[in-house]
């Protein structure tokens, strides 16, 4: 039967996560989006949900073999393909042209193709279709096996640990994120509802969801971990620590923790989308980066 093309439903959002771990290698050698990234990507705030359709699956035999999307918004794409239909990243492509396009502030139109960067093959592709690759927001991916014997990590006197099986406050939630990214200001009361989305993917666990408690009751650090049982590897996003109590190793508790909370349930190596050296000086190593590449015209091939 014929490989057919459709569009992106409601109904794909597991499926399109079990296809990424039924076709997961280790250290992440397929060169796809790691499950836990799709489902964050559904969860965050600044999905596009008016654009889903974009979109794309490709089908033999109903069967799942590749598909096209972006991650928050139109101008952006990316791809996860089945090993042995590599062959459908030309089609894969020219949706993208089609169909992610978006239109900067300025109102020029704007296409950024992630590419992996052992992804030789595909970067010629790109080369004939006129991209060339961009030098920021590049996407890293580093991988730390789970340490044996398991490191200590002690925290400043006053501070403690626990997760938002805990205690699940909002607006805790909302102040150490809004503060954390480094942005301006107190935490605005209409981030709330995102946070509540943050939590409604099927797959969010509050159990795996760390925090640092300060003396004064704030959530000074937040540390995300999302786990694979098929895969037995365990996923860091978001993180982030509040300004005020940088430096006092509340990092390096809240993820050890979390990495020590997936080591009970299995898993084996724990991936992070960062270089960062904190990240690097507990034992993370880069694997690959995923660049985006675009070229003066978007969406003519």
């Amino acid at each position: 039967m014929a490989i057919q093309k459709r569009s992106y439903q409601a109904s794909d959002l597991l499926r399109v996560g079990d296809f990424l771990a039924r076709h997961y290698l280790p250290h992440n050698r397929d060169g796809n989006w790691l499950q836990p990234a799709w489902d964050y990507m559904h969860s965050h705030p600044w999905l596009d949900e008016n654009a889903l359709h974009h979109i794309a699956i490709w089908e033999e035999d109903g069967v799942m073999v590749a598909v096209a999307h972006y991650e928050s918004r139109l101008g952006e794409a990316f791809f996860e393909v089945h090993p042995h239909y590599t062959h459908l990243k030309s089609d894969m492509l020219s949706h993208a042209e089609e169909h992610f396009v978006g239109t900067s502030d300025g109102g020029r139109p704007y296409l950024n193709v992630y590419i992996n960067d052992f992804d030789t093959a595909f970067e010629a592709l790109a080369k004939e279709r006129g991209y060339k690759p961009g030098d920021e927001h590049h996407r890293p991916l580093s991988e730390m096996p789970v340490p044996d014997p398991f490191p200590d990590s002690n925290l400043p006197e006053g501070f403690s640990l626990q997760s938002l099986a805990d205690e699940n406050d909002l607006q805790k939630i909302n102040r150490v994120l809004h503060r954390g990214f480094n942005h301006p200001g107190e935490a605005p009361e209409g981030d709330l509802p995102g946070r509540v989305k943050m939590q409604s993917h099927p797959h969010f666990r509050k159990d795996l969801t760390i925090v640092v408690k300060a003396p004064n009751g704030d959530f000074a650090t937040f540390c995300g971990l999302w786990y694979v049982p098929e895969n037995r590897y365990g996923y860091v996003e978001p993180m982030a620590t509040d300004p005020d109590f940088r430096r006092l190793g509340l990092g390096k508790a809240a993820l050890l923790e979390g990495v020590r909370r997936c080591r009970d349930l299995g898993a084996e190596s724990i991936y992070v989308g960062s270089t960062q050296p904190f990240y690097q000086a507990l034992g993370f190593e880069h694997l690959y980066t995923s660049r985006p590449w675009a070229k003066p015209d978007p969406g003519m091939a």
